[in-house]
C-alpha cells in the first residue's frame, strides 16, 4: 500500500547527516507498516522495538542514553546485530517509554549519521519532547489519491494525477470518491475493500463496517487511559458527538462548536476544552476556526479558541458513526452528504499540512474554507456536494471582500482550464487546492 509520506522518508535517508525521524498519527493509520514494510526496503536490515507490545524493552534506556551504549544494550536484549551504517532502528510506540523519547536528543547530537526512526499514537500528549532535535511528520488516514493507488487502476490514477477534465474520467473518479466516502482512509478498511473486489457488495460493505466498528471500540477504549474517570467520559462524549455537532453547525448556521446535549450539566467551552485538546493532539479530531469580516494573512491571527468547529479525522468512520449505508452514499440523496463532503475536504487539507483550517461567516452566509496562497492572498473555497453550483454565500463573500479568485468544489466536472478567476473544481481534486490558489 503506497503512501505519499514515503518520498519524504527516502529524502531523509539520503541526507549526509540527519535528526531522528518521528512519525506521529492516530492509532491504526499505518505508521508501523510505513516504517517496516515500505521504508524498511531501503535498508539492509531493520531492528524493531515496540514498547507497547514489550514494555520490558524500556530497561534498555534505564541507565546511559549514549547512542553507543544503547545500541550495545539493544543487541544484548534482542540478540540481533545492528549495523549503524546500513540498518534502520525503529522505536515503535515510543511514547510508552519516556527515556526512549529523551534518547532522541542524544541520537541527534552524537550519532547524526545513524538511521533512527520513531513512531507513536500518543506523541501529542507527551509532557516533554526533544523539540528541534527530530524531524517530525504526521501520518493521517489514506488520502483519496492514496486510495486510488490502492485500487491498482492505472488508467484512473493517471487521469487523476494529470487532473483530466473529461466526462469519462469524471464519472469514474466520482464513483471512486463515493466509495472512499464509505471506506474512508484507514488502511485496514481500504485493504479489505480492494481485497474483496470479486465478492458481493454485501460482503465488502459488511467487512468494512466490522473494521470501522472495531476501530471505534478501540478508540473508545483508549479514552480510558486519560487520567480521571470524568475526563475519559468527556473525551468519549465529545468524540461521539462530532457527527451531530457538524449537523447542528451546518443546518443552523452555527459559527462554532456547540456543546448543548453533549454532557450532562456542561455547556461551556471551558468545560470541554481539555477533551477537545486531547482529541486534537491524538489526531482524532480536526479543527476549523470560523473568522468574520474580510480576513487577511495570517489567518491564525483571527483564531478564537472558543469558536471552533470539529471534524472527524476519517470520513469512513464518520459515515459509520452516522449509520449511513453504502447505498445512501452512492445515491447521494441522504441528509448528511453536505458535511460529509466538507469533512472530506478538511481531511485533504490536513494531509497537505493545513490544519487547523479556517472558514468564514457573515450573518447567515458561510464559506466552508478560506485559504491563504503563497502571496498571502485569501481565497474562499465553497463546498457543494451535488451538481448545483449556485452559491449565495460565495456571492456574499465576493460582494463584501472582493477576492481576486474564488474556488468551488462540487460534484460536477468543473470549469475549463481557461477560467482563472472563479474556478469550479470536482470535489475529488481537493488535493490540488493549493496549486489552483497559486496559479
Amino acid at each position: 500500500m503506497k503512501r505519499v509520506l514515503l518520498d519524504k522518508l527516502i529524502a531523509w535517508k539520503q541526507k549526509a547527516q540527519r535528526k531522528p525521524l518521528v512519525i506521529d498519527g492516530a492509532r491504526q493509520t499505518g505508521k508501523t507498516y510505513l516504517l517496516k514494510e515500505l521504508f524498511g526496503r531501503q535498508f539492509n536490515a531493520i531492528l524493531h522495538l515496540d514498547f507497547l507490545e514489550n514494555p520490558a524493552l524500556s530497561t534498555i534506556f534505564a541507565d546511559s542514553l549514549n547512542p553507543r551504549d544503547l545500541i550495545m544494550n539493544i543487541e544484548l536484549m534482542t540478540g540481533q546485530v545492528f549495523n549503524p551504517d546500513t540498518d534502520l532502528l525503529i522505536l515503535d510506540e515510543i511514547g510508552e517509554c519516556h527515556r526512549a523519547v529523551t534518547s532522541l536528543k542524544y541520537f541527534a547530537e552524537k550519532a547524526p549519521r545513524m538511521f533512527v526512526a520513531a513512531s507513536g499514537s500518543n506523541i501529542g500528549l507527551l509532557n516533554s519532547f526533544p523539540v528541534g532535535k527530530v524531524e517530525l511528520h504526521h501520518l493521517r488516514p489514506l488520502t483519496f489519491h492514496e486510495f486510488l493507488w490502492a485500487s491498482g487502476n492505472t488508467a484512473l490514477i493517471h487521469a487523476f494525477e494529470n487532473q483530466l477534465n473529461s466526462s469519462a474520467a469524471h464519472a469514474q473518479l466520482l464513483t471512486q470518491l463515493t466509495d472512499y466516502y464509505f471506506t474512508g482512509g484507514m488502511p485496514e478498511a481500504v485493504a479489505s475493500w480492494f481485497e474483496l473486489e470479486g465478492s458481493s457488495i454485501l460482503q465488502r460493505t459488511q467487512a468494512v463496517s466490522m473494521i470501522h466498528a472495531n476501530l471505534i471500540d478501540g478508540y473508545q477504549h483508549d479514552f480510558g487511559k486519560y487520567p480521571g474517570k470524568l475526563d475519559a467520559q468527556l473525551i468519549a462524549a465529545v468524540f461521539t458527538h462530532i457527527p451531530a455537532q457538524l449537523s447542528a453547525v451546518r443546518n443552523e448556521s452555527v459559527k462554532r462548536y456547540r456543546f448543548k446535549g453533549v454532557y450532562k450539566n456542561k455547556s461551556r467551552y471551558a468545560d470541554f476544552e481539555n477533551a477537545i485538546s486531547w482529541l486534537h493532539r491524538c489526531r482524532l479530531a480536526l479543527q476549523n476556526y470560523p473568522v468574520e469580516g474580510c480576513p487577511k494573512s495570517p489567518l491564525a491571527a483571527y483564531k478564537k479558541p472558543n469558536k471552533v468547529k470539529l471534524f472527524l479525522f476519517d470520513t469512513g468512520l464518520l459515515n459509520h458513526m452516522l449509520a449511513t449505508t453504502y447505498r445512501e452514499i452512492k445515491q447521494q440523496t441522504y441528509e448528511y452528504k453536505g458535511y460529509v463532503a466538507e469533512n472530506f475536504v478538511q481531511q485533504e487539507l490536513a494531509a497537505l499540512g493545513i490544519e487547523p483550517s479556517f472558514s468564514w461567516g457573515s450573518a447567515r452566509a458561510e464559506i466552508e474554507f478560506v485559504i491563504s496562497n503563497d502571496e498571502g492572498k485569501i481565497i474562499p473555497v465553497e463546498v457543494k456536494s451535488g451538481r448545483r453550483t449556485r452559491a449565495k454565500s460565495l456571492q456574499s463573500y465576493i460582494n463584501k471582500c472582493k477576492p481576486h479568485k474564488t474556488i468551488k468544489l462540487t460534484g460536477t466536472q468543473g470549469s475549463p482550464a481557461s477560467e482563472r478567476a472563479h474556478i469550479v473544481m470536482p470535489l475529488y481534486y481537493a488535493e490540488y487546492l493549493l496549486q489552483y490558489s497559486n496559479d
